[in-house]
């Protein structure tokens, strides 16, 4: 990796200065940020986790209602006419440390129409309760799902910044600053040298 090239005198130096001070708030306020998102990420995680234990229950309880209707009734049963409307999921956002991620679904199935023939037994009408259940509880756990992708892709994007400027572009800015220190402490040892010289002409000639 190349040096930075250091602009000559004090205001290069004061350049530098500003420079690898920005670069160091920066990086704290990154570190912080990346505090916040790596617990929040648990959260979510956590919460996803929940959110699909919850759905695989609702959707095994949906299946054990099917089984025992259809026992009762046989495979005929699912024959009957599926809703004309289809399930309608409006997703609620939030953001969090500027992320936009899902927070909630709101699920609206569709209602049986009147003319529609009612589930041929008790355990189909529980099935199709159920099944409603779990496609709420699915709504849900997608939700749960993407937030936590979304804040995940961001905790990876901020270490790598905070990674960035502490290991690379903070050092070489602290390398450019010694350098400017080193050259600038030099410049005024030879502007001393040289004021010593010239008065010390200007002494023996008078």
């Amino acid at each position: 990796m190349k040096e930075l090239r250091t602009p000559p005198g004090r205001a290069g130096r004061m350049k530098v200065r500003h420079s690898l001070d920005v670069a160091r708030r920066g990086a704290d306020l990154l570190d912080q940020k990346l505090r916040i998102l790596r617990a929040r990420h648990e959260t979510l995680l956590a919460a996803e986790e929940t959110a699909r234990a919850a759905w695989h229950e609702r959707l095994r309880e949906a299946e054990t209602w099917l089984r025992r209707g259809l026992l009762l009734a046989g495979d005929d049963a699912l024959e009957a006419p599926a809703p004309v409307r289809p399930a309608e999921i409006d997703i609620v956002r939030t953001s969090t440390m500027g992320v936009r991620h899902p927070e909630t679904a709101r699920c609206t199935l569709p209602q049986r129409e009147p003319d529609t023939p009612a589930p041929a037994n008790t355990a189909l009408i529980h099935a199709e309760a159920a099944y409603a259940e779990a496609v709420r509880a699915a709504a849900g756990h997608a939700v749960a799902r993407a937030a936590a992708r979304e804040v995940g892709a961001e905790v990876l994007r901020t270490r790598q910044r905070v990674r960035a400027l502490q290991r690379h572009w903070i050092p070489r800015l602290e390398r450019a600053l010694a350098r400017a220190d080193a050259a600038l402490e030099q410049s005024e040892h030879e502007d001393a040298v040289r004021r010593r010289w010239s008065a010390r002409t200007s002494a023996d000639r008078a």
